[in-house]
């Protein structure tokens, strides 16, 4: 055996050693919060060491010296907590001195995060970190020994609330995707779009669609959604004549919209509802119309670009029929159904992952069509894959916790709450406007679970205080996390997508904002109407929910250049425009505003087709003989 096979095999037992200690603590419940947050982040830190070793030059490489001593170093770090539990309990912090030990490990082991984020994702975060800690050092003089102190004697910095929600909700649904994946669901998936879609106008841009937001709510990651599904539905558009810009757009912005769909959304779905008091369902509900709302908006617009380029579906012998898609592999919904129950039925989000994850083989077993995908070999690859695919938040998470430990430190959040109400001028609108465009620069360095972090102690306390309910600030600077996935210049899933479809990154870039433009307005909309979100009155949402449909329908028009009855002129664009605006904005005025414009529209499109149709129905005369 050489050593490079002999560091994989350490690698995979090590993962799947991971996968199946949390699986274990969800069914019989977690120990104590250092036990369990501090295995979960060791053996991530293990793992990201072993994986991108000499400093990260790449997976695959030999470890070096150095890295045995980053593996080295973390087992005694986080050993010397588990060894003096005690320890940590009995002293009173901030006011017991902390011994040299403590402060040599301390330090050793918030530069060991660092050195592990910025392996996994980089160098945004671990920079950002550092920069709120020398905030904390040199401009709100915050003791050093303070820092070290919150960040690694206590549970209110790296292993705060983000690590807690790592090692509690997300390895669990990871691990959920990950055996879903290998039971056969993607086929599955895209079968199922294919049945319904396929052959439509615009087909296999629906197929994109469909598909993308069905495996975006196991996946939670924008960027491997693209790489799962892209792979057949960019090459299926560019065959029947997609741009390749447009092809790659439509695949960027309905993979992105997997993280804010239920039941299962991205992983700072989870640390919302840890920061609200609330269950995963709830937020899952709360979260659900703004969803719906942004895949109707980008199936509506793939349709409208359609019609107006003349694009036709797949033929209809090249699409599967639904009956046999779903009588072989429909079970495969099952896990998913399960999930949605168990916690309907009142429990926990990781209980119920465990039990989407324990049904996933015995489902998969109930026909021969998806059985051969179940064995011994797969099951141990599912535990790897779900683990490593874990490692990245893990890391992101404990790195989060070093900014939120320097912001409790500081009140450096109700000074930036401050700043926000004097550069608003205590008004609305723009605070939101600046909250957007803070979310969407966070979210281009960062991964969604640190940028939702870092504005939930910086912005979402001045929105509140602006009279915004709690839960549309919370979504609406996660929204904002997620939407810089398609904003240019740093577009993760755009880059991505250009990858599969071989794009301009910047046409791609721009053709995805215009697909994606409800998701931006979408937001706003929450914001000032919060029964989107299902928190007020039935009949309220109802309308509210109604109107907003009929309002991004006709944004998509408008951006798009065609409605439903032909291509749109350039005053029906901005009548369009208009009704989407009044019906977005709650308030039975303006629907009624943007009704009549939307009516207007309507009525004139009708006419021309009318008249269009008559003179193609008045036979030709004859000519003089």
């Amino acid at each position: 055996m050489t050593y490079q096979s002999a560091i994989n095999g350490t690698i995979r037992l090590l993962a799947v050693a991971m996968s199946l200690y949390h699986l274990v603590v969800a069914f019989v419940g977690a120990p104590e919060a250092f036990f369990f947050r501090g295995t979960h982040l060791l053996f991530a830190l293990v793992l990201l060491f072993l994986l991108y070793p000499r400093f990260g030059r790449g997976v695959g490489k030999t470890p070096g010296v150095v890295d045995w001593l980053l593996v080295a170093a973390s087992i005694v770090t986080i050993g010397y907590l588990w060894l003096n539990h005690k320890y940590l309990y009995d002293r009173f912090v901030f006011v017991d001195e902390l011994h040299t030990t403590d402060l040599i490990l301390g330090t050793a082991f918030i530069l060991i995060v660092l050195e592990a984020t910025r392996r996994a994702i980089g160098w945004a975060m671990p920079i950002t970190a550092l920069a709120f800690v020398a905030y904390a050092l040199f401009v709100a003089k915050v003791a050093p020994s303070s820092v070290i102190e919150i960040n690694y004697l206590t549970t209110e910095g790296i292993f705060g609330i983000p690590l807690s929600v790592s090692a509690t909700y997300v390895i669990l649904f990871i691990l959920f995707g990950a055996f879903v994946e290998r039971s056969g669901a993607g086929r599955m998936f895209m079968d199922f779009a294919l049945s319904l879609t396929g052959h439509s106008v615009g087909g296999p841009a629906k197929v994109a669609v469909i598909t993308s937001g069905l495996f975006g709510t196991i996946s939670g990651s924008a960027v491997a959604n693209v790489m799962t599904t892209g792979t057949f539905t960019i090459p299926m558009m560019m065959r029947l004549g997609y741009r390749p810009a447009f092809a790659g757009a439509v695949e960027a912005v309905a993979s992105t919209g997997g993280q804010i769909m239920p039941p299962i959304m991205g992983a700072a779905a989870f640390v919302m509802a840890e920061f609200l008091g609330v269950s995963y369902l709830t937020v899952a509900v709360f979260a659900l119309i703004p969803a719906l709302l942004y895949y109707v908006a980008v199936f509506v617009a793939v349709h409208f670009e359609a019609l107006r380029t003349g694009m036709k579906g797949l033929p209809r012998e090249e699409c599967p029929r639904l009956l046999p898609v779903l009588k072989e592999r429909g079970h495969l919904f099952l896990p998913l159904v399960i999930i949605v129950a168990v916690l309907v039925a009142g429990y926990s989000a990781p209980f119920a992952a465990l039990f989407g994850i324990l049904s996933v083989v015995p489902v998969a077993l109930m026909r021969k069509s998806t059985r051969s995908a179940i064995n011994l070999k797969g099951i141990v690859d599912a535990l790897d894959s779900g683990a490593r695919g874990a490692l990245t938040i893990a890391a992101a998470c404990a790195c989060a916790g070093i900014v939120i430990g320097a912001i409790a430190q500081t009140g450096l959040g109700l000074t930036f709450t401050s700043f926000v109400l004097t550069v608003a001028q205590n008004s609305l609108i723009p605070a939101l406007v600046l909250t957007m465009l803070a979310g969407i620069i966070l979210g281009m360095g960062l991964p969604t679970t640190p940028a939702y972090i870092i504005q939930v102690a910086l912005l979402v306390p001045a929105l509140v205080k602006l009279g915004i309910v709690v839960q549309a600030a919370h979504l609406f600077v996660f929204y904002f996390a997620i939407l810089s996935a398609i904003t240019p210049p740093v577009a993760l899933a755009v880059y991505a997508a250009c990858g599969l479809s071989r794009s301009n990154l910047w046409e791609t870039g721009w053709a995805a904002v215009k697909l994606g433009a409800t998701g931006y307005i979408v937001p706003f909309m929450f914001a000032f109407s919060p029964a989107l979100l299902l928190l007020g009155p039935w009949p309220e949402a109802s309308l509210a929910t109604l109107t907003a449909l009929i309002g991004v329908t006709c944004l998509a028009g408008s951006l798009h250049s065609y409605f439903f009855l032909g291509p749109a002129s350039a005053w029906q664009r901005v009548a369009l425009l208009a009704a989407a605006i009044c019906l977005i904005k709650p308030g039975w005025i303006t629907d009624l505003v943007g009704g009549a414009a939307l009516a207007l529209v309507l009525l004139t499109q009708w006419r021309a087709r009318a008249e269009s149709l008559a003179v193609a129905a008045v036979p030709l005369r004859p000519g003089p003989q």
